[in-house]
């Protein structure tokens, strides 16, 4: 790959832009200030590909930049052969690369010609197209200031062994870094959970932090022990979905910050070289710096949970903050203008800290009442703390201003199937639908909502094209039960239907909705038993779904078991008094 990256751009062109004091000998100066937003536990940054808009996971676990394969497509990028035998590892595995040169990346206000990108790797989850690696973030001393919405990257001159953490009046805590190797810069040190000794790899690329079961083992952490909950799945870098668990441990250590009787999230993965990942929950509950200049990390708390447990990997927060015997968190300046609150309020919302999110996302419109972007994340807020009508009036302000914003289409399409508005939401769909590339990530959004609106034709079509532009995301499984579930519910082409969904139980032999979709293809072919043990054991995995219930008692009804069915249709009727309706509509009756 060229030697030739942006961070040699923004070193040569851009003048520091502050400078800090950590001690009268020492200078801490910022080269550039990257604008962090906060979506959802993803920090984006934006940039410029060949002059379009694209988003960028700033992600200090990753050792170089990297854009999806449906992304190169969209921004129409020429492929290469990546240099040989290198794959990208993530959490859901590994996954081979190509690469591609952008001719003019901008970032951070500044162009480089010709910089190079690996391409591959599943979606990112957000609007991001790719992340941000180590050969952006690693190349000079980074302060990571999530909180506030921000990374720099800086440089310091006559420091010594002085404390770089320039923000503090107080000692800040204090880790020494691990080595690294010219293609391996990322930023890892130890920690102690249950005093043990962990290597822990600090990465924004993770949206939560997380323990792997082998490490657990030797704290003496058993994920089938009392206490121990689901915490469901995590996905990243290749083909693989990762089950979590929230678990007991009495003790995390970390620098001078010590939390006891805590829980920490567990995975089933592997990482490579490292026990823990260290993600976005831990940045976003601390200010840190890490000085390649002198092979050290300063971090200050800021306040608020230190661990995002809630039960999925994106949802409630937990309670997991240092001891009262840690730092008092540090004041920060208020934001300056628009763009500083809805930064600030994007990562509030990033903690679950709904009031304070709004009450910044309000100051921004407040201050730029012709940014759609602004209504668009308070709406988010709003949702989120539900506020459905308010949100509802932010998404149609954000409309206003801009019409085809997909994401804003795609919230107030749910927003209708909500309130049973299917018209409306169909309506949003097609909108979004025409406004996005055919490989668009959102595709497979829009399907799963044109099928929960009864548009089965458009659901197909979206299905057919995420499939085909997506083959190595961790998703497939999802879609292609899916796509069975539209073909079974349709009654057409009930052999695709049946392989779709044998190949998603191959991806995710445990998914309740893929054995119920299943068996409502069985059904439709007469295979009476098979469609019963799919039933049954969807049922064991979920026994509260009404389709599923409803669907075995349909089954059970043509094979002659009349009380059972009776049984299973009320009990499907208690629990969605419109099942019957709804399968009717399809043709589905005892």
């Amino acid at each position: 790959m060229r030697k030739r990256t942006v961070i040699a751009a923004l070193g040569l062109l851009l003048a520091p832009l502050a400078t800090q004091r950590a001690s009268a000998a020492c200078g801490v100066a910022t080269i550039a200030e990257l604008p962090v937003t906060m979506v959802d536990m993803r920090p984006e940054v934006g940039a410029k590909i060949n002059g379009a808009d694209a988003r960028f996971i700033a992600d200090s676990g990753a050792f170089f930049n990297m854009i999806t394969t449906p992304s190169a497509a969209e921004f129409h990028l020429r492929l290469r052969p990546a240099p040989t035998n290198i794959r990208v590892t993530g959490l859901g595995g590994s996954a081979e690369v190509t690469a591609t040169t952008v001719a003019e990346f901008t970032l951070g206000g500044v162009s480089a010609r010709n910089v190079d990108f690996f391409v591959g790797g599943g979606e990112m989850g957000s609007d991001a197209v790719g992340v941000l690696g180590q050969n952006v973030l690693g190349l000079a001393d980074t302060e990571y200031d999530l909180a506030n919405g921000v990374i720099r990257l800086m440089r310091s001159q006559g420091c010594g062994d002085y404390s770089l953490a320039y923000w503090t009046t107080t000692q800040p805590s204090i880790l020494e870094l691990g080595a690294t190797t010219p293609i391996a810069r990322q930023t890892t040190a130890t920690a102690t959970v249950n005093g043990v000794k962990m290597r822990v790899l600090f990465d924004t690329g993770a949206a939560t932090s997380m323990l792997s079961l082998t490490a657990a083992k030797r704290a003496g952490i058993d994920p089938k022990a009392p206490g121990v909950v689901v915490g469901g799945v995590s996905r990243g870098v290749g083909r693989r979905m990762v089950e979590t668990w929230i678990a007991p441990v009495a003790s995390f250590k970390i620098g001078d910050e010590e939390i006891r009787n805590t829980k920490l999230r567990l995975g089933d993965v592997w990482l490579e070289n490292v026990d823990m990942l260290i993600g976005t929950d831990f940045f976003l509950s601390h200010r840190i710096y890490v000085a390649g200049s002198q092979r050290k990390l300063f971090f200050t708390y800021n306040g608020g949970p230190v661990f995002n447990l809630g039960a999925t990997a994106l949802t409630q927060a937990g309670s997991a903050a240092p001891t009262p015997s840690a730092p008092k968190p540090d004041e920060t300046a208020a934001p300056a203008d628009a763009a500083g609150f809805a930064r600030r309020g994007a990562a509030f919302a990033a903690r679950r800290d709904f009031v304070q999110a709004i009450a910044d996302f309000t100051r921004a419109c407040e201050l730029a009442p012709n940014e759609p972007s602004y209504f668009l994340q308070r709406g988010r807020a709003r949702l989120e703390n539900k506020q459905p009508v308010l949100a509802m009036a932010d998404l149609d302000r954000t409309l206003v201003l801009a019409s085809n914003d997909t994401p804003a289409l795609l919230i107030r399409a749910q927003l209708r199937l909500a309130g049973r508005d299917n018209a409306g939401a169909i309506a949003d769909l097609d909108a979004s639908a025409r406004s996005i590339e055919k490989e668009s990530d959102a595709r497979l959004l829009i399907a799963d909502l044109y099928r929960r609106a009864g548009a089965l034709g458009p659901s197909l079509a979206q299905y057919d094209l995420w499939i085909k532009a997506h083959p190595e995301d961790a998703r497939q499984g999802m879609a292609l039960t899916g796509r069975c579930w539209v073909r079974g519910l349709s009654g057409e082409n009930l052999d695709r239907a049946l392989a779709d969904c044998d190949a998603a139980l191959k991806r995710l032999p445990k998914s309740p909705g893929a054995l119920d979709a299943r068996g409502l293809v069985r059904f439709r072919q007469g295979d009476l038993d098979r469609s019963i043990a799919d039933y049954d054991a969807a049922l064991g995995l979920q026994p509260k779904s009404a389709w599923t219930l409803y669907g075995r008692g349909l089954a059970e009804a043509r094979k002659g078991m009349t009380a059972q069915a009776k049984a299973d249709i009320a009990a499907a009727a208690v629990l969605e008094p419109r099942v019957g309706q709804q399968a009717a509509a399809r043709g589905l009756t005892p």
